[in-house]
């Protein structure tokens, strides 16, 4: 490697972008064309960066497999910043097998950290972590621990453990120093922004009140009987009654909470579950029904009594009951719960992160157009979506698709 080639490296790694374009922006062999693909993706400028990386690669011989595996790394680091998050995994897997099995451990963890954090961003926490579980940050560099650190108290946030993703990130931070790349301490900054921000809602006895991640984590540790309305379950103690595919019950379980010690007025449970105007007979036999349903799931935690007005919920053991909400609720919040990192997402992107059909997220994002509250650039499939505004000072983490501890 010649010494405009390493020099172009070092300033990437120090992240001096225009430095290290400076070097390389006239030639066209393989080593400069993948320098210069990441450093335009350190710009922004993604479809030009995957270019030059696939020109880089087709460049290098059959006995230069490091140097092709380094590419597939870097652009399946472009992949995930950009939120293409459908490129082919395998690749990476190979790619990473070979830079181990060379010797090139950093570049290597480097790949096992892009695999955890696209991991993090579908949901998939488990995989994260057993990723995460086969990197051993000590010995690589400032750079590489504080992107470890970082997913590290991404997965904790998802779970819920402050405490561990307070711990992460004060080494992130302390590691992002220690390399002294801005953008990299700008993200550890925006990253430790989340424990401090509203997360939640908590509404009881007719009042409410926003919550920090840590109190909520406390409020589910505690005796509480719990409608989460971010996850749409019934917690109480270690009992948990799912009912994100249940709708009307969950609605009905909601609104009973809310009304708690109170009783429900029928007509108030009508519009609520079915949107009906008024009980008339024929929504009192459905609501029989749905009630007869909702009293079976909560037999374990709590009775549901009828009453001369409607219904009334009744825990078993003595408890608080509370409603534990997002931070504001409006229709398509997933959508804009994913959209407020200030990235540009695809619809397929946002498809697998949330679990739901294609066509699905395109209509929930044309309706959020229409509402001016997203905007979209490119065309056809080269589409990106984005808020159109920024999003309130509150975390989204707990609008995500993720398991709550013990589940």
């Amino acid at each position: 490697m010649d010494s405009l080639i390493t020099a172009a490296a070092r300033a990437l790694a120090a992240g001096d972008v225009l430095g290290a374009l400076k070097r390389v922006a006239l030639r066209d062999d393989p080593p400069a064309l993948a320098l210069r693909g990441i450093a335009m993706a350190r710009l922004g400028d993604y479809a030009r960066a995957k270019e030059l990386l696939k020109r880089a690669a087709r460049g290098f011989g059959p006995k230069e497999a490091v140097a092709r595996a380094r590419c597939v790394v870097a652009e399946a680091e472009i992949a995930l910043v950009s939120r293409d998050l459908g490129w082919p995994a395998k690749e990476l897997d190979n790619a990473r097998a070979t830079l181990a099995a060379h010797g090139d451990h950093t570049n290597a963890a480097h790949a096992g950290h892009l695999q955890a954090r696209r991991y993090l961003l579908i949901g998939q926490l488990d995989d994260a972590e057993r990723t995460l579980a086969g990197l051993d940050p000590s010995p690589l560099p400032a750079a590489t621990r504080a992107a470890h650190a970082l997913v590290v108290a991404g997965v904790a946030v998802r779970r819920l453990h402050t405490g561990a993703a307070r711990t992460a990130l004060a080494e992130a931070a302390r590691a992002a120093q220690d390399a002294r790349i801005a953008a990299l301490m700008a993200e550890v900054h925006s990253a430790s922004h989340a424990l401090h921000a509203p997360a939640a809602r908590v509404i009881a006895g007719g009042e409410q009140r926003t919550l920090s991640l840590e109190e909520v984590e406390a409020l589910l540790a505690s005796h509480s009987f719990i409608v989460d309305a971010c996850r749409y379950a019934i917690r109480c103690a270690d009992v948990a009654v799912p009912l994100a595919s249940r709708p009307v019950l969950f609605a009905l379980a909601r609104a009973l909470a809310e009304a708690w010690p109170a009783d429900v007025a029928r007509d108030v449970l009508v519009a609520r579950a079915f949107r009906g105007k008024e009980a008339d007979e024929s929504y009192r036999a459905r609501l029989r029904v749905e009630m007869g349903r909702l009293r079976t799931l909560l037999k374990p935690i709590a009775a549901v009594s009828a009453t001369k007005q409607g219904f009334l919920l009744e825990p078993h053991r003595p408890a608080d009951v509370v409603v534990l909400a997002p931070p504001t609720e409006e229709d398509h919040g997933e959508v804009l719960a994913l959209l407020a990192d200030g990235e540009s997402w695809s619809s397929s992107a946002l498809a697998l992160a949330l679990g739901a059909s294609q066509r699905t997220v395109q209509r929930a994002l044309e309706t959020l157009a229409a509402a001016g509250k997203v905007q979209w650039v490119g065309h056809a499939r080269s589409r990106r979506w984005m808020t159109a505004l920024r999003a309130p000072g509150f975390t989204t983490a707990l609008l995500l698709p993720a398991s709550l501890p013990g589940e």
